[in-house]
């Protein structure tokens, strides 16, 4: 054998032929890989050549080392999930098909580098059972309900053995003996399908957790051997696109730039997420919670693929679904009635971790391609990713509950205070403007903006420190319970205390949701988490109370206080106190209380009641302006009777001879009697008339007004006359004198029947025109009797 290792490959094919057959053939059984002792030690496994017996002939014959010929007989076995009832026989068959599994895969990991490479190219039960497992197996979100200790052990073996499988498929150099091109690795792992942009991301998830070292060397060398995979993984971006909005179809809702396409109007009428089935709906909160921990488990392994995913606008894209989504599958799962409260438990939790995971995805991306830079290039090319920050930003300002969440667990103010340290010059506008905007989206959405946000920066590392399974390893959700257990206690011993019907509406809120509750138990719940019941809810459905909550019955009912208040002690009404408050006062005056009209008791004033008319007299006597009597002698009588309002004063005057004591007659009246003048006779009239004329200056008299009805005839000719008047004013003259002619019976002259003809053929050309001829027409056919 030492002369065999140093000649070339034809000698030692002459140190194989000089035994003999038998003891060939025992050489064969009791060590197979005799090759591996005798290969070159400096030509890459893709190139060497071997010498093999024909298994028909029996002859040598020198075949690449890489050929079907050298794959051993070997049937890999399909892998199947665990049982979820724990059924014994399921249970068994479980046990014995993952017992073949992991010996199989055992046998293939303890085989030398060119039969184990031999095997992985030409053994397709293999690829079939690797494929088997990566797609079945329960992920880390994914609770197991048979706990049984055998399961769970040999899920962990064979969860070990295909991830050393899958490393040392993806290494192209074990050593300095066993190794293969980097070219050729890249042809033979592209070509052959035993990695794929899918498969990649299922061992991202299945393995990222306790394995992430391992997975990032891993993973890396994948990538960087053969380069179409940035290719593929390029082409693949809009699929995932094409799952968020096909989440968003199945809701009945609408991303934005969701389609360059109009919708169409006779598209079937989607069901709504409170009508729809509940295996659908949790198929749909499956699907989402799978998605978004796959591309995060994916980026947190390999980073350097933002930059091929950010190509397609998807951060924007990212936050506009986070923004659609969320908040329609948070309103259903509180308001919707499930028959599992354990079901809606589940539910919640996996939508929570969901919105954790794509706003984890954000940040990983933003930190690859702005911040990391940043950091590492000091001061060269800094103002690029700067810029790229602040739009990036500046963008998604309108995305409000988005904004709120991501400042939430990555506060936006700590990054740019980063930039700030990195750049001095920064831009203070802009920067203050992100940083209100923020605390605006805070304002919008109603909820307390916290003092510092919980950054998972410090937690996300622990899978790099912590080299455990992905199945046992929960140091990443248990550190980040405590944490967020520790705040929620810090938070509700500095809170205010809250009572009365503001404390029954918060406990009316958290039972609508939870209603199996006591409200013994909410109210806490409320007292230790500052009576936040959103809080409350979430932690009680994610099952994250804090221990001291744990140990309370649920079903815990009030106790009512013995010592409350009377309802009348804290009754308020705008009578408080008055007068007849019987509840402030022992005593009440009962005078003023009656039933009915109160009649000729004092305080009551009735409709017929004219005191006050005497009382206003006696104000106007004070002026004087009101003279009831005339002062006159003893006997005399001028008003017979009560003052009559319609007595005509028209001759009431001074008291002419009131107070003469001449004759009877005389005193009989207040003044001798006067004929009226509308009664005096004419000659009376005329003679007062020249007696005032003597006296007073004459003056022009006008035409005297005739109060009787005037002469028709004179009324018609000043009608005429102003008629002539207005005619003559618009220009239309007219002589009618012939057309009028003489009086009736007197004859007619020449001139006026001419002028009367005349004007009835020109009758037309003026207002109703054509009168004559209509009236003959109806004439002649027989309508008015001639």
């Amino acid at each position: 054998m030492a002369a065999g290792g140093e000649g070339n490959v034809n000698s030692t094919h002459d140190v194989r032929r000089r035994p003999s057959a038998s003891t060939r053939a025992f050489w064969r059984e009791l060590a197979p890989p005799l090759e591996k002792y005798i290969m070159p030690l400096t030509l890459p496994l893709d190139q060497i050549q071997l010498s093999e017996l024909d298994k028909k002939t029996g002859k040598a014959q020198q075949l690449p080392a890489l050929h079907p010929s050298r794959k051993e007989d070997c049937c890999f076995v399909l892998y199947k999930p665990p049982p979820q009832d724990g059924t014994p026989a399921l249970v068994e068959e479980f046990l014995e098909r993952a017992n073949f599994i992991a010996g199989d895969l055992d046998w293939l990991l303890a085989l030398s580098h060119d039969k184990f490479w031999c095997q992985v190219i030409f053994d397709e039960t293999l690829q079939k059972c690797l494929d088997s497992f990566v797609r079945y197996t329960p992920r880390q979100y994914d609770e197991l309900v048979n706990p049984n200790p055998a399961v769970a052990e040999m899920q962990k073996r064979l969860h070990r053995s295909v991830f050393m499988t899958f490393l040392r498929m993806s290494t192209h150099k074990e050593s300095k003996e066993h190794f293969i091109t980097p070219e050729v690795f890249g042809e033979i792992i592209y070509d052959g399908f035993h990695f794929d942009i899918p498969k990649i991301f299922d061992l991202c998830v299945i393995f990222g957790k306790g394995n992430a070292a391992l997975l990032k060397k891993m993973i890396g060398n994948i990538f960087n051997q053969q380069p179409n995979y940035f290719n593929d993984l390029n082409e693949t971006v809009p699929t995932i696109l094409q799952v968020c909005s096909s989440i968003c179809e199945k809701c009945g809702l609408r991303l934005e730039n969701h389609s360059n396409w109009p919708q169409k109007i006779d598209a079937q009428t989607k069901v709504s997420l409170m009508d729809m089935p509940v295996q659908e709906f949790k198929d749909i909160l499956l699907y989402l919670c799978d998605t978004c921990t796959t591309l995060f488990a994916f980026l947190d392994i390999f980073p350097e693929a933002s930059r091929t995913i950010q190509k397609h606008d998807f951060i924007h894209r990212l936050t506009s679904f986070y923004e659609v989504i969320v908040p329609e599958l948070e309103n259903t799962i509180k308001k919707r009635r499930f028959d599992e409260t354990s079901l809606q438990s589940d539910l919640w939790r996996r939508l929570s971790h969901s919105k954790k995971k794509m706003i984890e995805t954000f940040h990983l991306i933003i930190n690859y391609l702005c911040l990391q830079p940043i950091l590492e290039n000091g001061s060269e090319h800094i103002l690029t990713f700067i810029e790229d920050f602040l739009q990036i930003f500046t963008a998604l300002l309108h995305q409000k509950r988005f904004l709120t969440d991501y400042d939430e667990q990555f506060p936006v103010a700590d990054d740019i205070s980063l930039l700030q340290q990195a750049f001095p010059a920064l831009d203070e506008t802009r920067t203050s403007y992100i940083i209100k905007a923020v605390d605006s989206a805070w304002e919008v959405s109603g909820r307390k903006k916290p003092t510092f946000a919980v950054g998972n920066a410090h937690i996300s590392h622990a899978s790099d420190t912590s080299q455990v399974s992905a199945v046992n390893g929960e140091i990443e959700q248990d550190l980040k319970q405590l944490e967020s257990e520790n705040d929620d206690y810090c938070a509700g011993a500095t809170a205010a205390k809250i009572t009365g019907v503001e404390l029954e509406s918060l406990i009316s809120q958290v039972k609508d949701i939870l209603p199996h509750l006591g409200e013994g138990f909410i109210l806490e719940c409320l007292e230790e988490y500052n009576y936040d019941a959103e809080k409350v809810i979430n932690n009680i459905l994610e099952d994250k109370i804090l221990p001291s909550l744990g140990k309370l019955d649920r079903t815990l009912q009030r106790q009512v206080k013995k010592d409350q208040e009377s309802i009348l002690s804290t009754r308020r009404n705008v009578y408080d106190h008055d007068e007849f408050d019987v509840y402030s006062k022992n005593s009440v005056d009962m005078s003023k209380i009656w039933k009915g009209k109160k009649k000729g008791k004092e305080g009551v004033t009735l409709l017929d009641d004219k005191t006050h008319i005497a009382q206003q007299k006696e104000r106007y006597n004070a002026y004087s302006i009101v003279v009831e009597k005339v002062p006159v002698e003893d006997g005399v009588q001028f008003y017979a009777g009560d003052y009559d309002d319609e007595y005509d004063d028209t001759y009431d005057g001074n008291q002419v001879g009131a107070n003469d004591v001449d004759s009877d007659d005389e005193l009989i009246s207040r003044r001798p009697f006067t004929v009226p003048r509308i009664l005096r006779q004419k000659e009376e009239d005329e003679e007062d008339d020249d007696d005032e004329s003597e006296e007073e200056t004459p003056k022009e008299e006008g035409p005297k007004r005739d109060l009787f009805v005037q002469d028709p005839a004179l009324l018609r000719e000043r009608a005429e006359a102003r008629r002539a008047t207005f005619s003559a004013r618009r220009g239309f003259k007219h002589d009618n004198s012939a057309a009028l002619g003489n009086a009736k019976g007197q004859g007619q002259s020449k001139e006026t029947l001419m002028e009367r003809r005349r004007k009835e053929a020109n009758k037309s050309l003026r207002a109703n025109h054509n009168r004559r001829s209509f009236a003959d027409r109806k004439r002649n056919k027989g309508m008015i009797p001639s």
